[in-house]
């Protein structure tokens, strides 16, 4: 299932969202919101902060928070969190050397306060690379552990989109 349809669920009377797009450095999140956007991708730097994008789709308008994922800056993360409607986790799926720290910062996120009733989309970027995971085995890596260690609700749902 798709975010906006995992978010219309959830707020079917309000139009407006804020969506917070985080992963670690390099994993694509700026490209992403760039392509959707329709907007030119030849020339990207790395965010050292954060760039937001609204979209307007159908009848919701879109509030794309895109923030920087350079170590040094991942602990800034949490002044994002306030207000978010949907969380969007962006993986380089062909970044395997780096998957336990994806991992382990993908569960410091989901331990936030903040972030409770927000909707979770882990979106595994870079598929078009030799030797990437799969959204499976992503998921496989990123879930098992979430669900040992968080409470799901009744109704939780968890898109693995690639």
């Amino acid at each position: 299932m798709g975010l906006l349809s995992i978010i219309r669920k959830i707020k079917k009377k309000e139009k407006e969202m804020r969506i917070l797009m985080v992963g670690l450095d390099n994993s694509g999140k700026t490209t992403i919101v760039l392509k959707i956007n329709g907007e030119d991708t030849s020339v990207i730097s790395p965010t050292l902060g954060f760039n937001i994008k609204t979209i307007s789709y159908q009848r919701y308008t879109l509030n794309i928070w895109d923030v920087g994922g350079q170590k040094t800056i991942r602990s800034y993360w949490r002044n994002y969190f306030e207000q978010t409607d949907g969380l969007i986790w962006v993986v380089d799926s062909s970044d395997i050397r780096r998957l336990d720290d994806c991992r382990m910062e993908l569960h410091n996120l989901l331990k936030e306060e903040r972030l409770v009733g927000a909707s979770l989309l882990i979106f595994a970027n870079k598929q078009d690379i030799g030797g990437a995971l799969t959204p499976e085995e992503i998921a496989k890596v990123s879930v098992l552990d979430l669900c040992n260690g968080l409470e799901w609700h009744e109704g939780a749902e968890l898109g693995v989109d690639g």
